[in-house]
């Protein structure tokens, strides 16, 4: 680690506060302010319609959301070196919480689109309130913490898809978002007054924050290897998830979107891993894991061979396939949170925000390529590619230098 950037930078290293409930409560927040990137998925199609926006130029209702939120990660999250993390939450969740309201009562595509960016920088408050546990809890039980609260957010990542398809289904997409902003707003009320203030010293200015990014990548090999590693993993995630439904909305298997939904309802089991992957970790057996996480995502892929597309035993297979691959992902987001947030604490906000963007750009990169991939050669293409790019990852990961 660089000594330049530990001395710049000065936190005030607050003694371990955090409670049982204090950590359910960061949980059920990072739940509900990870599913505002996601809700938008299955609900394309009606919005679209609704705003007359052209088949082609659908797909930036996504994007937007996701735009913001990768330039949060970058140019956001870091400023929780700089400046009190309570109040700094408080105000990015105030900036999502007017997304999901403008969202709601856009009557064309320029509003909506706009407020689909807040919304996604917004949501990057909870990568603000993970290294923020993080900060509250003692070296022993880390891992744990942090498995428990990202468990929270994988829920919210799993559940926002079905809850948006289901109140849209009995409602309409605007109820999806208003009934959001209620929620955040209620949340930040809860916040302000729960949370314990973590004041922060930074003797640096933010420029000079962000020019310190660049040195931590270069001065830091563990940073880059687990971003690494996950951008594999979160990769093959989003191409999984981005063409499964494709393909079992097709002849193969003909599911109606209610059919899709619970499909991927099921996918939810997954997020078991985070709270096991904690504690595994705070015994020391990172390494162990993180390749047991890595085989486990060629598994769930191989394994959608074994039966024909379209049978009955194909179906409990790809069910199958997606708990396994969401168990796996979620594992090793933790392990890696559970390594760099051990390295330098003064810098946890940059480090947070450097592992996150960049596995988050191998996630947009795997949903792009998985739909070219679908449309252009099937299933098998996708399949074989998710194992190839964990495998990559895997090799990369055995070569690993011992501490």
């Amino acid at each position: 680690m660089n000594k330049s950037i530990e001395t710049n930078s000065l936190a005030s290293e607050q003694a371990p506060t955090i409670t049982s409930w204090l950590t359910l409560l960061l949980a059920c927040a990072c739940g509900l302010i990870a599913a505002n990137i996601y809700y938008t998925q299955p609900l394309i199609g009606p919005i679209s319609s609704q705003l007359e926006l052209s088949e082609h130029a659908a797909g930036l209702i996504v994007t937007l959301t996701q735009l913001g939120y990768g330039l949060g990660l970058l140019l956001v999250v870091p400023l929780g070196d700089l400046f009190e993390n309570k109040r700094l939450a408080i105000s990015i969740l105030g900036i999502g919480a007017v997304g999901l309201l403008v969202s709601g009562l856009s009557g064309s595509v320029g509003p909506f689109l706009v407020a689909s960016f807040l919304v996604g920088l917004g949501s990057v408050t909870v990568q603000i309130l993970v290294p923020y546990a993080a900060h509250l809890s003692p070296e022993a039980i880390r891992g744990r913490v942090v498995g428990n609260v990202m468990s929270g957010l994988m829920l919210g990542i799993m559940l926002a898809r079905p809850v948006s398809s289901l109140i849209t289904y009995f409602e309409s997409w605007r109820a999806v978002f208003f009934m959001s902003c209620i929620l955040m707003v209620v949340l930040a009320i809860v916040l302000s007054f729960v949370l314990p203030a973590r004041p922060v010293k930074a003797q640096l200015k933010y420029s000079q924050m962000l020019k310190s990014m660049v040195e931590l990548v270069k001065n830091t090999p563990m940073l880059r290897r687990r971003a690494l590693y996950h951008g594999c993993m979160f990769g093959v995630f989003s191409l999984f998830w981005t063409t499964t439904p494709l393909l079992l909305a097709g002849p193969e298997f003909g599911l109606s979107q209610k059919g899709i939904a619970l499909f991927a309802l099921a996918g939810v089991a997954g997020a078991v891993a985070a709270p096991i992957a904690g504690r595994i970790a705070d015994r020391g057996w990172i390494k162990l894991a993180t390749g047991a996480a890595m085989i486990l995502a060629i598994i769930a892929f191989a394994i959608t061979f074994i039966a024909p597309l379209g049978s009955s035993l194909s179906l409990a297979i790809f069910v199958v396939a997606g708990i396994v691959l969401d168990f796996a992902v979620s594992a090793n987001l933790v392990l890696g949170q559970r390594v760099i947030f051990a390295l330098a604490p003064e810098v946890r906000g940059r480090l947070n925000g450097l592992y996150m963007t960049t596995f988050f750009c191998f996630g947009a990169i795997g949903s792009a390529l998985g739909g070219w991939l679908f449309a252009s050669y099937g299933w098998f293409s996708v399949s074989i590619t998710g194992v190839i790019c964990v495998f990559s990852a895997l090799v990369y990961f055995l070569f690993e230098p011992s501490n």
